[in-house]
């Protein structure tokens, strides 16, 4: 059965997109079908990590949202754009489905807003017309009506969090959120942990603090920032530890999905 699966953070700078798009990338490797949307439609940015820009992007979530197109129309397979400069033999195909970039298009979403109902039915009609397995959200940061909507409707919520008494806050509340809207389940997934953390008592106390089950640990790595979200880390350097907790967060999501 289909699952939705919904990518969270209360703040921005988590590496939320990054985790989004490794996450997806990862599930189609594995023979999943998967579709990955960005609903961060006041600040798009995944299209990058597969390798997109404006010229290449005719049509945009925001086109349905404004009744241009069908969901469908917006989705593009990137399979063969993961992992450049080498062959990665995906096991099946993966879908991206962009928010628009254009500055005008943007001032307009802010301007004007649009039906967020519109959301979930976009969402269902992914799933149901290209097939997929697995659909990937990439939320809006923060608590708004249309991630209020992406939770709701999710099968699985991962929340990014940082090492930081900030994001440990937000996240309380994000949590509460969740658990009020009946997610059937919730993980934390803590990014940019310094390697000098003791990372066994950092998930024990971070499981203590939510009530919640900590899937996986990234460290802070200077290696994913020197891609600058140029490619997909997880396929290009699959061997590094940051890729080990990628795999950690589809095994959830796959021994959930059986």
């Amino acid at each position: 059965m289909s699952k939705i699966i919904s990518i969270h953070s209360f703040r921005g700078g988590t590496g939320k997109s990054n985790i989004s798009a490794n996450v997806a990338s990862q599930l189609a490797q594995r023979g999943h079908r998967v579709g990955v949307i960005d609903t961060d439609i006041q600040s798009p940015g995944i299209h990058v990590l597969f390798g997109m820009d404006e010229e290449q992007i005719d049509k945009s979530l925001n086109d349905y949202l404004w009744g241009r197109c069908n969901i469908e129309d917006t989705a593009y397979n990137v399979s063969a754009r993961i992992g450049k400069g080498e062959v990665i033999v995906m096991g099946a195909d993966i879908f991206l489905i962009p928010s628009s970039i254009r500055a005008g298009e943007i001032a307009r979403v802010l301007r004007e807003g649009y039906d967020v109902s519109m959301l979930n039915e976009g969402f269902r009609a992914l799933v149901k017309r290209l097939k997929l397995d697995y659909l990937v959200i990439d939320t809006h940061p923060g608590l708004n009506e249309e991630t209020l909507l992406s939770i709701a409707i999710s099968d699985i919520l991962f929340i990014i969090l940082r090492p930081d008494q900030q994001d440990f806050q937000g996240t309380a509340v994000t949590v509460d959120v969740a658990r009020k809207l009946e997610v059937p389940h919730l993980y934390l997934v803590i990014n940019k942990a310094l390697s000098s953390y003791d990372f066994a008592d950092l998930k024990k106390r971070a499981e203590q603090i939510y009530d919640s089950p900590v899937a996986a640990i990234l460290p802070l790595s200077e290696d994913v920032a020197r891609l600058q979200s140029t490619d997909i880390f997880s396929l290009r350097f699959p061997d590094h530890p940051v890729s080990a907790a990628i795999r950690q967060i589809v095994g959830y999501v796959e021994a959930i999905g059986q």
